[in-house]
């Protein structure tokens, strides 16, 4: 028989969790979220609440459940496969010290702090790097548009945004809310259950997520380059340059580094939580704008980044086009089929996300409930060997990460 989810600490012990963060907002006096350094953010239970966990906190988990409304992708391109998608744009930031500074192009940041200057929104909510400790993220709701770019750049480290909601919800006028794909659509799910925060919403901008590494891995990259996690005063994982490089700077001033291809080829995609292993959304495609790499030609060394621009509604469409207007970022649009070219391995992704989930299912394990995230299809476009791969991959990976044993147990040990 599979099992089945019915409270936070259920998401929590069947390994779904994406620390996204949002049930502690919505569950405050109940849960508060812990970094475990070899899982990622998870939400703990406070000592003096009794019972698990569930209600609204529960409805709008993304390890739980996620899925589009049934109309949502009514004349989507791809058959729905990469969400709804109104337009596709090629854009980077105008201003060159944040595009020198974001990922790929420093659109996201452009954006954002663009909706806070044209006075469309009051803040931003984001993650950037702690300055007491450059290996863990902050959520913080920043006004200015020096501190909105100065946190540009990824972080390819646990994050919980949505458990900073609060901040949105209870802040001076309306904000942007910044973050994974997880995070944004557990965002969206939230609104629909606390109506002042959906008074409040601004925009969404979701980032292109290939799945969230522990800090464990973080900490291994540092060792690598010849250094401890306590002697890194600062420490950025791309940027400066596209793709960029993984860069610390020590105590004693040096400043060594890996490229994109070392750190998250090598060492970091190893340390993805098991949740990023069977997410099916990968492209941000609950998000008003939805930005990623362009990946669809090579970049030659030195080139200024460039980011891929998903317009997903019409709000994220109309913030497009003022920044645009107004200059805060350039660019113009592309054909769609710049996306799948941009993201070749996606649709394959999506397609043995499918069969993942259904082996655990099998398996007796609980599973997230998908819906109207089309994904059988690119099951059945992969090769058999993929085929075989996934499921047998999957039953692999249940007995070597122990997945019927509760999450909880490692929990305890931070608790």
């Amino acid at each position: 028989m599979t099992a089945r989810v019915k409270s936070i600490q259920d998401v929590v012990d069947a390994h779904l969790c994406t620390g996204c963060g949002t049930c502690a907002y919505l569950a405050p006096d109940a849960l508060r979220m812990a970094d475990v350094a070899d899982t990622g953010r998870r939400p703990l239970p406070i000592a003096s609440v009794n019972g698990r966990v569930a209600g609204d906190a529960l409805a709008a988990c993304p390890g739980a459940r996620l899925g589009h409304e049934p109309a949502a992708l009514d004349g989507a391109p791809f058959g729905g496969a990469w969400g709804p998608v109104l337009a596709l744009y090629e854009c980077w930031a105008t201003d060159p010290e944040v595009r020198h500074r974001g990922s790929s192009g420093g659109v996201i940041s452009a954006l954002a702090a663009h909706a806070v200057t044209s006075g469309s929104a009051a803040g931003v909510l984001q993650v950037q790097a702690r300055e007491d400790a450059p290996l863990e993220n902050e959520t913080v709701l920043n006004h200015s548009y020096a501190d909105i770019v100065g946190a540009a750049g990824s972080r390819y480290s646990p994050a919980s945004p949505g458990e900073r909601l609060d901040l949105v919800e209870g802040g001076e006028g309306r904000s942007v809310v910044v973050g994974k794909p997880c995070d944004i659509a557990a965002t969206k799910r939230a609104t629909d259950l606390r109506p002042l925060l959906a008074e409040k919403l601004a925009l969404t901008i979701g980032i292109f997520c290939a799945g969230t590494p522990s800090t464990r891995g973080t900490e291994e990259l540092v060792r690598r380059l010849g250094a401890e996690p306590d002697d890194v005063v600062r420490l950025d994982y791309r940027g400066e340059g596209w793709p960029g490089r993984f860069r610390i700077r020590t105590r004693d001033g040096r400043t060594p580094s890996f490229s994109y291809e070392e750190s998250w080829g090598e060492t970091l995609q190893k340390h993805r939580q098991w949740r990023c292993m069977i997410c099916p959304d990968h492209t941000s495609e609950f998000a008003d704008l939805a930005v990623g790499d362009p990946w669809y030609r090579k970049v030659r060394d030195g080139e200024p980044g460039r980011s891929l621009v998903v317009v997903r509604t019409e709000a994220g469409r109309h913030a497009l086009e003022a920044a645009l207007r107004d200059g805060a970022v350039e660019g113009h649009p592309i054909p769609l089929d710049r996306l799948p070219q941009s993201q070749p391995n996606l649709a394959s992704t999506r397609g043995a996300v499918w069969a993942r989930v259904l082996t655990m299912r099998l398996a007796g394990l609980a599973a997230p409930d998908y819906s109207g995230l089309p994904s059988f299809r690119l099951w059945l476009r992969l090769g058999w060997r993929a085929k075989v791969s996934s499921v047998g991959g999957t039953l692999r990976r249940i007995k070597r990460k122990r997945l019927r044993e509760p999450e909880s147990r490692q929990l305890e040990e931070v608790g």
